[in-house]
């Protein structure tokens, strides 16, 4: 355990006393004189043995990233029953070649610093290789200026300026606001007047909803994830979470496209 995580559960070990007594309360009765003679005595245990607490934690941890293993396994083997969502949903924005034999879906948020990293890393790809599908599955986790921002971006769509509203955003480098995601708007070429309107279309509020659902049947918990793999009746959808060079996406690619 590094000291930065230590230092943010420092504030926890001062109510391990009181939680010990509250667990054994919770099947007899302690008078308050007994309740504090029981903090006291696990109180000087931990300062006698301090190595337990960084023991219970690194437990944890270990706890934390077995689970986590899990449900990435899980949602890869199960990525593959939603391949018409991931890959032919007509409501998403796509880029590259529509007709593509695979496709790249990435799910992310305008707010999520590795996914501004992998905007470059995806549009590189995307030049590189002419037949490679991809979709934009806009998932604002982030918060409401999250999700103002995807609306927008989904507005700007109906004009036929998602790209330029997508990288506006991406390289905003900067916190989002209202006033700053007009102003990205209006650079990138959008009518902004229209778009404001738009972003309260149902239509784009359902897109939003049933990506949401999307990600929940996939178990996601985090952006970017991406799924790579044949874009028509894929046997094998790859699953990938989180940043990564170009020549590692890459790989992926050209792996589907043999699949």
């Amino acid at each position: 355990m590094n000291i930065t995580a230590l230092a943010r559960l420092i504030p926890l070990f001062a109510l391990i006393p009181s939680l010990a007594v509250a667990a054994v309360g919770k099947t007899t009765n302690f008078t308050t004189e007994q309740k504090t003679q029981i903090e006291e005595i696990v109180h000087q245990y931990l300062l006698a043995k301090p190595e337990v607490i960084v023991e219970a934690m690194q437990k944890m941890q270990q706890q934390q990233m077995q689970q986590t293993q899990k449900t990435i396994q899980q949602t890869q083997e199960t990525a593959p029953k939603f391949a018409n969502a991931l890959f032919l949903n007509a409501n998403d924005p796509i880029a590259g070649d529509p007709n593509g034999n695979v496709t790249v879906a990435e799910f992310f948020d305008y707010q999520c610093g590795h996914c501004v990293h992998m905007a470059s890393v995806l549009e590189n790809v995307s030049k590189a290789n002419p037949h490679l599908k991809i979709v934009f599955k806009e998932f604002p986790i982030r918060g409401p200026m999250s999700e103002m921002a995807a609306k927008a971006a989904l507005a700007a769509n109906k004009q036929g300026k998602y790209l330029a509203m997508h990288h506006a955003l991406m390289g905003a480098n900067q916190p989002l606001t209202a006033e700053l995601i007009f102003q990205l708007a209006q650079t990138a070429g959008v009518d902004v007047e229209k778009m404001k309107k738009d972003m309260d279309d149902p239509a784009i509020s359902k897109t939003l909803k049933d990506t949401y659902q999307l990600g929940q049947d996939l178990k996601l918990f985090a952006t970017p994830a991406f799924f790579i793999g044949k874009t028509q009746a894929p046997k094998t959808i790859k699953y990938l979470l989180g940043a990564m060079e170009q020549k590692q996406m890459q790989d992926i690619v050209d792996e589907q496209g043999k699949a």
